[in-house]
């Protein structure tokens, strides 16, 4: 993914969630109802999450030193990860708590009652363009795959994380709406504990699946399919090398591909054929894969034609 799309996403997502914010909170305070702090809380806890993925971006930027040779590519991922912690106990369980609270001490809608209705509307607006511009990112990247498979198989983690968060905050804005308007309907606050109770569900459904998706890549993913084939291509074409005994490869930061394989070379090589071989052999898989920017290739003879 590059940077820049997935900042602009980023930046998009922010600007739209603390407007929303304060439209919610505004309405809090005039109404009273819990929904509309639960989706308040919600919108902080997703600006916040901008934030650190905007830092997390920044940071990962930072160039290579001695402690750390491998640079600062996973950044990313880590602050990613915080991304999920912050959804599940801001957004996810605070929600659960204020649900259950209005359920056991349910509360009418007796005042300003037309004003969740319209805060909810502008929300579904605001939403709605944020989801797009993340949509229009990440549709160059697809490439035909689909959604969940973009979602699960994607390095970078910032695309990803903000369609998921954009979608759960439309599904959270339905469920608001649903509990607000049953609440006017019936004078009944149970449903929009009930509302609220959906949004905080939803929310540390949304935490944990991007907390499973997150932690793998913080292992460490090897390359796509379509990356390994590439290389290994690449280095069945330089000359000089026999094959390809094994490859790894593995993701230092969604933007840096580390590459080890050991080639077979034949028997008799000199030191200067095989260096001038493994040479080559890198500069095309630069070309091939530009993101395997740190490539180690160790060469071994080639045994099995030797057997023969």
């Amino acid at each position: 993914m590059s940077a820049s799309g997935g900042t602009r996403a980023v930046i998009a997502a922010l600007l739209a969630n603390v407007g929303i914010a304060v439209t919610k909170f505004v309405a809090f305070a005039l109404t009273g109802s819990s929904s509309m702090l639960a989706e308040g809380i919600h919108s902080v806890a997703d600006s916040g999450n901008q934030v650190l993925l905007l830092i997390g971006g920044k940071r990962s930027r930072r160039a290579p030193t001695v402690q750390h040779p491998f640079g600062y590519g996973r950044e990313r991922y880590i602050y990613a990860f915080i991304v999920s912690i912050v959804l599940f106990s801001v957004g996810g369980l605070f929600a659960l708590y204020e649900g259950v609270h209005k359920v056991r001490h349910p509360e009418p809608i007796d005042k300003w009652q037309w004003v969740p209705l319209a805060v909810l509307a502008i929300a579904i607006t605001l939403e709605s363009l944020s989801f797009r511009t993340a949509i229009g990112e990440a549709n160059h990247l697809r490439r035909g795959a689909g959604w969940v498979a973009f979602i699960r198989h994607a390095r970078a983690p910032e695309l990803p994380v903000i369609l998921l968060e954009d979608f759960g905050a439309l599904i959270g804005l339905v469920f608001a709406l649903f509990g607000v308007g049953l609440t006017l309907i019936t004078d009944n606050g149970v449903w929009d504990g009930v509302g609220t109770l959906g949004i905080g569900a939803l929310l540390v459904s949304i935490a944990i699946v991007l907390a499973i998706e997150t932690k793998s890549l913080l292992i460490g993913e090897a390359a796509t399919p379509d990356q390994v084939a590439a290389i290994t291509d690449a280095l069945d074409a330089a000359p000089g090398l026999d094959r390809v005994i094994h490859l790894r490869t593995m993701y230092l930061g969604p933007d840096d591909l580390l590459v080890a394989a050991k080639v077979a070379t034949a028997a008799g090589s000199s030191a200067t054929d095989i260096a001038r071989a493994i040479d080559d052999a890198e500069a095309r898989i630069r070309t091939a894969v530009p993101i395997a920017r740190v490539i180690y290739i160790e060469p071994d003879i080639d045994r099995g034609l030797t057997a023969q």
